[in-house]
């Protein structure tokens, strides 16, 4: 349980990390202050715990799906599939009214990236394993 919370949380880092960093990526709310945080907390949480069914569901079936494309482009593929499961997502969020935005499928390959390196990091540092 503490393994999925810790999950949780590092996913929900990451997400805020890429939503700052990258403008096709947003979360609706203000965007100042106090009033930007009681916007945007309880969202950033539902989507990062959405973020984590699809990444523990999904993504394990359309990686071995697409084996042979991550083969033929050495690994590169793996940047793309992340990058659709960022906008099944924000598709996922916009079903349920979360207000989480991916504009295009550049800014969702720049934020997987953003997202991959960042929970890679945090993994790294406060993980505790799988």
């Amino acid at each position: 349980m503490l393994a999925f919370l810790s999950r949780w949380v590092i996913t929900a880092a990451a997400l805020a990390l890429a939503a700052q960093l990258i403008d096709g990526i947003w979360f609706e709310g203000a965007t100042e202050g106090r009033a930007e945080f009681d916007d945007k907390i309880l969202p950033l949480v539902l989507v990062a715990l959405i973020s984590c069914v699809v990444t523990a569901w999904v993504k394990p079936l359309l990686t071995l799906l697409s084996i042979p494309f991550i083969l033929v482009t050495l690994g590169l593929f793996l940047i793309v599939l992340n990058a659709l499961l960022l906008r099944l997502t924000a598709w996922l969020a916009d079903v349920v009214d979360l207000g989480f935005h991916v504009s295009g499928f550049w800014p969702a390959v720049w934020g997987s990236i953003i997202i991959s390196i960042t929970t890679w990091f945090l993994d790294a540092i406060i993980g505790f394993g799988d």
